[in-house]
């Protein structure tokens, strides 16, 4: 089992900042891929930033300059800090972790189960 422990959300104003912070456990060898997602109602799920095990990072367009990714691979944790927030921020938003499992050696994903964020004056 993988297990995953989001932290961080709430309601700020515009321009305000949240950091979001997620820590993984569990049945795990090596986590791959470390990363965030949102999801706004009557929207799809999409991906906000991610970070791969070697530091290489990738940001949707809306956030670059506002948002920044970061890992501790030795605590198995992914922050993802978050200024000059918009109200277009608000969402629901999701840890997401590629891992390779310790006992079987599978590669599986796994999401954590949320934290709101939201954005309004």
């Amino acid at each position: 089992q993988v297990q995953l422990v989001e932290s961080g959300g709430g309601l700020v104003q515009p321009g305000e900042s949240l950091r979001l912070s997620c820590t993984a456990s569990g049945d795990i060898l090596s986590i791959n891929v470390m990363g965030w997602y949102r999801q706004a109602p009557g929207k799809q799920r999409d991906l906000v930033a991610a970070v791969t095990a070697g530091g290489s990072t990738n940001y949707t367009d809306s956030v670059k300059g506002r948002f920044t990714i970061s890992r501790d691979n030795a605590k198995k944790t992914v922050d993802l800090q978050m200024n000059s927030l918009k109200p277009e921020d608000t969402a629901v938003y999701y840890c997401n972790v590629v891992v390779r499992r310790r006992y079987s050696g599978y590669v599986s994903t796994h999401w954590g189960q949320g934290t709101q964020v939201t954005v309004s004056s």
